[in-house]
């Protein structure tokens, strides 16, 4: 094929588009009016608070509940007027992992897959497949109420991949894991998004940081944030902070960095075990302003013992658009064009 085709050929339409979806529950309103959308072979994070209503979008998204307003599509399906194609498109892990314990693992795969019966795929090749990718051999013969905890979202994950759907929804799938199992099921969750579009949703930042691309981040039902990790957290820190510590008063640290130039100046608990040492977290307009504000602590005979530059944080991004403010009033922050990243 000629590069000029290659050029011509359209893009392949998302694997996942959401417009306007808005639902209610009397008289909360747990969407409002909230869009977005997830290309082929992506890895997102659906993120926000407990309660910002990313479970009733998910819900909407495979089927089990019906938006008051707005569409979603899913491979160009619509949810709402061609709902077992779209489905057949999905494998969904919730958040409670329904299973049954005094089943055997290859029974209760043996019986997802006659309940689904999506796939052109036999019942032996299509369990060895999910088998195969979610490393479940040591347990296939065990009865699910003896398995781990760890063991038991891997059941989940490996009936959401009977079918080989195209997109993974996986609702909060390091929920009550052990620290261990968290690693293990991340690395599951990295290797899948190779092959797969992954739409996870969480509260926990650090899965998103270890996880994501991209983030969709909600808030009270609307849509507060989207775009490229990175980006996202450089938004959200608005300048780089750094983490300052001396021996001597709080104030005169305050005073000397403020005139030296930081933008910003907050206290922070104190990490070190000499009762005179202090600690702030100061924030300048990027990197090169560093050397000034070092210097001028020193000159003011305060002896320093942290200066530590801080990278961006998509905590600092989080706490920037879940307001106080936003929770009292029940609505979101109207995000800027930066916090969207660009995006619609």
């Amino acid at each position: 094929m000629s590069n000029r085709a290659a050029l011509s050929r359209p893009a392949p339409p998302p694997v996942v588009e959401v417009e306007g979806l808005e639902k209610s529950y009397g008289e909360v309103r747990a969407l409002d009016g909230i869009s977005f959308s997830v290309d082929a072979g992506s890895v997102v994070a659906f993120l926000g608070p407990n309660g910002a209503g990313k479970t009733t979008a998910i819900k909407i998204l495979t089927g089990y509940l019906g938006a008051d307003r707005g569409r979603a599509r899913v491979c160009g399906h619509d949810v709402d007027r061609d709902p077992l194609a779209a489905r057949s498109q999905v494998g969904y892990l919730p958040e409670n992992n329904p299973l049954y314990p005094d089943m055997r693992v290859c029974d209760l795969l043996r019986f997802a897959f006659e309940a689904q019966r999506t796939g052109e795929a036999s019942a032996a090749d299509a369990i060895d497949r999910a088998v195969s990718r979610t490393g479940l051999a040591e347990v296939y013969r065990k009865f699910i109420g003896a398995c781990s905890k760890g063991f038991r979202q891997r059941v989940g994950l490996a009936q959401a991949l009977l079918h080989d759907p195209p997109l993974l929804i996986l609702d909060e799938p390091t929920n009550g894991l052990d620290p261990l199992q968290v690693v293990e099921i991340r690395q599951l969750i990295r290797d899948l998004g190779a092959h797969k579009t992954v739409l996870v949703t969480t509260h926990v930042l650090p899965e998103v940081e270890a996880l994501a691309e991209r983030v969709v981040m909600i808030h009270r039902g609307r849509k507060v944030a989207d775009g490229a990790l990175a980006q996202l957290v450089q938004v959200g820190t608005e300048g780089l902070w750094v983490h300052v510590g001396v021996r001597g008063s709080e104030t005169a640290l305050r005073s000397v960095l403020q005139q030296a130039g930081a933008t910003e100046v907050t206290g922070r608990s104190s990490p070190f075990a000499d009762a005179a040492a202090c600690a702030v977290q100061a924030r300048v307009r990027d990197a090169d302003a560093l050397p000034a504000l070092a210097a001028a602590v020193h000159a003011a005979g305060l002896e320093m013992v942290e200066f530590a530059p801080q990278g961006g944080s998509l905590e600092m991004l989080f706490q920037r658009l879940v307001t106080p403010a936003a929770a009292v009033s029940g609505v979101a922050p109207e995000p800027s064009p930066e916090d969207l990243g660009g995006r619609a």
